[in-house]
């Protein structure tokens, strides 16, 4: 038999084992990646370094997060009726039994009789009337959120308060939480409570006229209000003085409004509004200087209307609208707290124009001096209780 001769292998000897090439070749390999190491090593070495994330100081604090934007921003009206500007179109408010358009909209634009005697009684939302009704006469309008917010209360207990059914929401502004308040309603949307989310536009009843007393159904219509809440701890309060009906601190006498057309025209500036420079311009009726140990919680909640050094108790000055908003508060000098004598309160001045008619009675004028009325008396106590 004859025996073939095979060429060996690429790389091998002919006995089987690498050829010296081989071997340069995996020498050259090995000194290359040496060099890449070194190459990568020496690069890593001359940056800066870069201190870790774990390192950085612990006592410095966060920056603090901006102020949210006021949920008024773009308001929508509590109804379909979208034509709140002119009060003398017809169907648009729903007046009382008066007949006059104007006694539908804020202020001192009503009368009630007191002792036998007419006295200015003042109106602190506007009576917005319906846009449709069904066969018998109830009105059809739903009642929506105006901003976005979270119920804060709901009274479901018609005959339990002169604004019958009613539900109070809450919003966020720079300035605080702000509350609106949707009444006189002939029902409450099913599933609605306390603490739930309301987007804008959320139902949160139907159009109607219960009240106490009840409102005639010829004269149906929403109460609506917006304002601030004079103190988180009006409940405590109310409850010293052992009163009824109990609505928490969500009662009429703890809910300081503003004129709702006037907030609603100020926030079509779009979305720099805030709730705060819409109350710089509302004129000043009067100002009182007040005792107190402490800074009452309004202005712990509404920081932003407090002027000047911080409080450390003792008599303060108050600035207030025409029916009790406090616009502002500032510590009061030595002079401005003899004023006030060995009383709680008293008034330091009073603007005639701005006070109107003052339904509310913060303010009475005795002779040439003014005093703190009986309702500015029961607002005193409630801001500094």
């Amino acid at each position: 038999m004859t025996r073939r001769f095979r060429a060996p292998a690429p790389g091998k000897r002919p006995g089987g084992g690498p050829s010296a090439g081989a071997w340069v070749a995996l020498l050259v390999v090995i000194v290359a990646a040496v060099a890449a190491w070194l190459f990568v090593a020496h690069q890593r070495a001359s940056e800066p370094s870069v201190e870790p994330a774990a390192a950085v100081r612990l006592d410095v604090p966060p920056p603090a997060p901006p102020p949210p934007q006021s949920a008024f921003v773009n308001a929508r009206f509590p109804t379909d009726q979208n034509i709140l500007s002119d009060p003398t179109i017809p169907g648009v408010f729903q007046p009382t039994a008066s007949g006059n358009p104007m006694s539908a909209l804020f202020g001192s634009v009503r009368s009630t009789e007191v002792g036998g005697h007419l006295v200015a009684a003042f109106h602190e939302g506007i009576d917005i009337a319906p846009l449709r009704r069904d066969p018998r006469g109830h009105p059809l309008d739903d009642v929506c959120a105006v901003a976005d917010g979270r119920v804060g209360y709901i009274n479901r207990l018609a005959g339990n308060s002169n604004y019958g059914n009613y539900v109070v929401l809450l919003h966020s502004d720079p300035l605080g939480e702000v509350y609106t308040l949707y009444a006189h309603l002939a029902a409450i949307a099913p599933g609605l409570r306390a603490g739930l989310p309301t987007p804008k536009g959320t139902v949160v009843g139907r159009m109607g006229n219960t009240a106490t007393p009840a409102i005639p159904l010829s004269r149906a219509h929403v109460h609506f209000e917006v304002g601030v809440v004079a103190s988180a701890h009006f409940d405590r309060w109310f409850h010293a003085q052992r009163l009824t009906p109990d609505h928490g601190n969500y009662n009429g006498w703890n809910l300081l409004a503003v004129d709702p057309r006037g907030l609603f025209k100020a926030q079509q500036g779009g979305s720099n509004f805030e709730v705060q420079v819409y109350l710089s311009t509302v004129p000043t009726a009067f100002e009182a200087v007040v005792a107190a140990s402490a800074l009452p919680d309004y202005f712990r909640r509404y920081p932003r209307l407090w002027q000047g050094a911080p409080f450390t108790g003792g008599w303060f000055v108050l600035a207030c609208s025409e029916d009790g908003v406090p616009l502002s508060g500032r510590t009061a000098t030595p002079d401005e707290a003899r004023l006030a004598g060995s009383r709680r309160a008293a008034v330091l001045k009073v603007d005639t124009v701005a006070l109107g008619r003052n339904g509310a009675h913060l303010v009475t004028k005795e002779g040439d001096a003014w005093r703190v009325g009986r309702s500015g008396e029961r607002l005193i106590e409630i801001l500094t209780y």
